[in-house]
């Protein structure tokens, strides 16, 4: 499974440490509320509901510099529109993954 990191972050701030900074922070500040609204809307079988979510926190997974992870999200979204649970588990480990690592920021 591909790390989280900052490499797109690194290009959006350009050597501009404060908005980096600022950037961070707003993933740290935004991610954890998302991600239990996300499973709010799982719990109470809301999938289009949770579907939006998934959709705003790919782009989450974008900004952590997750490609792979990215496309993960991309499909389960849809799947999710289809009422499909196909890549629940992988899109969810991808979520844990993301918490880790800014927890270690």
């Amino acid at each position: 499974m591909e790390q989280a990191n900052f490499s797109y972050i690194d290009v959006l701030s350009d050597g501009d440490n404060s908005f980096k900074q600022k950037l961070i922070e707003i993933v740290k500040n935004e991610l954890p509320g998302e991600i239990e609204i996300y499973e709010q809307n799982m719990a109470n079988l809301k999938f289009q509901d949770a579907a939006e979510n998934v959709h705003k926190l790919k782009h989450k997974i974008s900004i952590l510099g997750m490609e792979e992870s990215y496309q993960v999200a991309v499909n389960y979204e849809e799947n999710l529109k289809k009422n499909s649970l196909d890549l629940r588990e992988s899109f969810e480990k991808i979520l844990m993954q993301m918490i880790q690592f800014i927890n270690k920021i």
